[in-house]
């Protein structure tokens, strides 16, 4: 009988596998497709520069973070609408620390980590241990730290070069990119392609997750528990364990994008990251990170990021289009890669 079951799990492993693959190939033609178009109907306007393709890493440089932590929970077919709350107080605590306190950045810097993973661990607890719906747990975390945001200061606090000369240092340095990649603008100076600190952060991140996810214990743990979660029991593996440790990830990994975000942003409001978490969602979706758990990957949601924000450049670039524009777009892909897994759901339950 136990022959049976290591049987099964190994099946169901291979069949993950295989649509883990399959959404990943659609996901990244889907980028290749629509970046190319791009280039080729907006190649007058700069979209097929070498910077322009940076730049939606330096402007989800955070975005991307927080998608690799999302995708972790949503493996386990667990859900977290908190992040974007998360982001604005942690935007928050650096700005109001450095602007108006004057603290030095490293100290407020680990201080964020930490409050990320506390963040986490009661959630993860609420989640894991006293089994309470995800979505019900991560709400109220959105209203707590939305409304801790507030009680820390009510105004928009902005971090200047005098305020924090060091931070302020890494928020504008550039790394550049070979010379050969440069172009010539309208003024006939040569540009040479750069990406930030926060993109080589977030490369990092991915790098790690994917990692952890392919090679790891506790890698495989998650896609075991967001697979069938009593099966994943009844192989011996701790799925309150599981679970509480899948959002201290997803909390710090938000802690991580939300210090990038600040170093974009150099500011701190209450109405920071409102909707980051939608954002986030829908990146991981369309990275091919199912609903209901067991089947995704950080590669995926990278480029699912890579999609939304070339949406958002595509219609900036046209100059003519409503930045509601592409909300739309994004709600139209959104809704075929959930109508793409509930026939990989279907197909999957038939083979069953």
């Amino acid at each position: 009988m136990r022959n049976m079951s290591e049987k099964d799990q190994l099946d169901r492993a291979k069949r993950g596998i295989d649509s883990n693959t399959l959404l990943l190939f659609i996901t990244i033609a889907l980028f290749v497709v629509m970046y190319a178009v791009g280039c080729i109907v907006y190649s007058g306007k700069g979209f097929a520069h070498v910077q322009t393709f940076l730049n939606l890493f330096i402007t989800n440089a955070g975005l991307i973070c927080v998608a690799c932590g999302m995708t972790c929970v949503m493996l386990t077919g667990g859900i977290d609408i908190s992040v974007g709350s998360l982001i604005a107080m942690d935007c928050m605590l650096l700005a109001y620390g450095m602007g108006v306190k004057g603290y030095p950045s490293i100290p407020l810097l680990v201080f964020v980590l930490a409050v990320g993973i506390v963040f986490g661990f009661v959630q993860g607890f609420l989640v894991g241990y006293l089994q309470i719906q995800p979505f019900i747990v991560t709400m109220a975390g959105l209203f707590f730290a939305r409304g801790m945001t507030a009680v820390i200061c009510t105004d928009q606090i902005s971090i200047t070069e005098k305020a924090n000369p060091t931070f302020y240092a890494w928020a504008n340095a550039k790394i550049y990119l070979p010379a050969f990649l440069g172009y010539t603008n309208n003024r006939g100076r040569v540009q040479i392609p750069f990406i930030r600190p926060t993109v080589m952060i977030a490369l990092v991140t991915v790098v790690v997750i994917f990692l952890l996810l392919k090679y790891t214990k506790f890698g495989r743990a998650l896609y075991a528990v967001g697979g069938n979660e009593t099966s994943a029991a009844m192989m011996g593996l701790n799925v309150k364990r599981t679970k509480l440790m899948a959002y201290v990830l997803s909390s710090f990994l938000c802690s991580i994008g939300g210090i990038c975000y600040c170093l974009n942003t150099m500011s701190g409001s209450v109405q920071q990251a409102k909707g980051f978490e939608m954002d986030a969602i829908a990146s991981a979706v369309i990275g091919g990170t199912l609903l209901t758990g067991g089947v995704g990957n950080v590669i995926g949601s990278l480029f699912g990021v890579q999609i939304t924000g070339t949406i958002h450049t595509l219609v900036t670039t046209n100059g003519k289009l409503l930045s509601s524009w592409a909300n739309i777009a994004t709600a139209a892909l959104l809704c075929f890669f959930i109508v793409l897994q509930s026939v990989f759901a279907y197909v999957k339950n038939r083979s069953k």
